[in-house]
């Protein structure tokens, strides 16, 4: 099985790519595949302790990229990165739930005034530029239909998401009233080589996987029978450079999912069996049960019909290349 399956991603020649929080999980991986693609990548990083950046990320890229250690909220220092861009992606964020919960000033300032100042920026030193924001499907909050698409109302339960919805709409303003090229991905649960696997902070299933590689019990809330979707980070990349790319996704939300879903116990069961660890469950902490957010069943055929995107990985492909790729460097992600 090779991490290189079929994507039919077009060439970005020598476009010019500025992705912010490139030293995170998706960023990361979405520079690797940039550069691979021909891009002259920047990659724009304030390597804050909550911003889960590690260099080990770029490792066999850094003499490709350039990286700017700067902060996304700083007017001056985006203004003079944005310039000359083609791309945007704005990768970075405060991406801790349970965090946003104990400091939401925080939160608020880099996800809400952080993204204003990349948009604001934008529009004043670059008009011309595309704008890729990564949403979450957190945005969404309790179901209220038997499937998530991008009309269903948004009743988020912590404040990472309510801010991540607040981002969307500035997003969405800046594109309706300034014309300027935007578009929002809401990305499902994202997982893969990369990610902060030593916090259950920032995701369930990667901390999972952490565990399961360091054969340690996988400790499932309640009965674990909520159901989520999930999606592989190569898919998850695909999908960002194939609305970067397309006029179609001006002014547009998708949602990025696989088209499978699973009880977060199955998930758990599968990374038993092809990662390691063992499967115990406990009872719900205060603080995640007033987060929780129950089923999440995403419908992904508006990017699938719009952008002609599929996802590629199964489940089961996505964690044995993942377990493949943190057995080779697993101390540079749990230290």
């Amino acid at each position: 099985m090779s991490e290189k399956k079929a994507f039919s991603l077009p060439s970005l020649g020598k476009k010019k790519i500025l992705i912010t929080g490139g030293l995170g999980f998706i960023g990361s991986n979405l520079a690797r595949t940039c550069v691979g693609l021909g891009a002259r990548v920047t990659i724009y990083d304030s390597v804050e302790k909550h911003s889960g950046a590690n260099f080990y990320n770029i490792v066999g890229i850094e003499k490709k990229i350039q990286f700017l250690k700067k902060d996304i909220r700083n007017f001056d220092d985006v203004s003079q990165a944005v310039y000359g861009q083609d791309i945007l992606f704005n990768c970075a964020a405060y991406t801790s739930h349970p965090d946003s919960m104990r400091e939401p000033l925080i939160d608020v300032d880099v996800n809400c005034k952080g993204v204003i100042t990349l948009l604001d920026a934008a529009r004043k030193r670059n008009p011309s530029l595309k704008f890729v924001q990564i949403g979450t499907s957190t945005q969404i909050g309790k179901m209220h239909a038997k499937k998530i698409d991008e009309l269903h109302p948004e009743f988020p339960l912590d404040i990472y998401s309510a801010n991540k919805c607040a981002s969307e709409k500035y997003v969405l303003l800046y594109a309706h009233a300034y014309k300027l090229d935007a578009t929002v991905l809401r990305l499902a649960n994202v997982y893969g080589p990369r990610s902060n696997i030593k916090s259950s902070d920032f995701g369930f299933i990667n901390y999972f996987i952490g565990l399961g590689l360091c054969g340690k019990k996988i400790t499932v809330f309640g009965k674990g029978s909520q159901i989520r979707t999930v999606i592989y980070i190569q898919d998850a990349v695909s999908a960002l450079i194939k609305a970067s790319v397309s006029p179609k996704s001006r002014g547009n939300v998708y949602f990025v999912s696989s088209s499978e879903y699973y009880a977060v116990g199955q998930i758990a069961q599968y990374i038993v069996q092809y990662i390691g660890g063992s499967i115990a469950h406990v009872p719900w902490s205060s603080e995640r049960k007033a987060i929780e957010s129950g089923n999440a069943i995403i419908d992904n055929r508006k990017i699938v019909h719009e952008l002609k995107w599929q996802p590629a990985f199964t489940i089961s492909e996505g964690l044995v290349l993942t377990k493949k790729y943190f057995l080779s460097c697993l101390q540079h992600y749990l230290s």
